[in-house]
């Protein structure tokens, strides 16, 4: 899935439907700034350019942590509290 597919769904009056789309598009920013700093850390153990980035590898690193720990909150609130069933992680099949 992609961001774009999820953009109705952000618009949404219904407050779960709203919520799964931003859970599926924190899923597909966390994936996308994995595979970046992938590309990153290859680039230098390899020796080779390194993608263009402006900021410190480890902020990366950070971000992507921050990330992951909101993305675990919003499966805890929906498992628990909200009774969403969100999309599973095509890397979980």
């Amino acid at each position: 899935m992609e961001l774009k597919d999820t953009v109705t769904s952000m618009c949404s009056d219904d407050y779960k439907e709203r919520f799964i789309a931003e859970y599926v598009q924190l899923k597909v920013r966390i994936k996308k700034l994995r595979k970046f700093i992938g590309k990153i850390m290859y680039a230098k153990y390899a020796d080779m350019p390194e993608p263009k980035h402006d900021c410190p590898v480890d902020l990366l690193k950070s971000q992507v942590m921050a990330m992951e720990i909101y993305a675990s909150i919003l499966e805890r609130r929906a498992e628990k509290y909200e009774n969403i069933e969100l999309p599973k992680d095509e890397e979980d099949d």
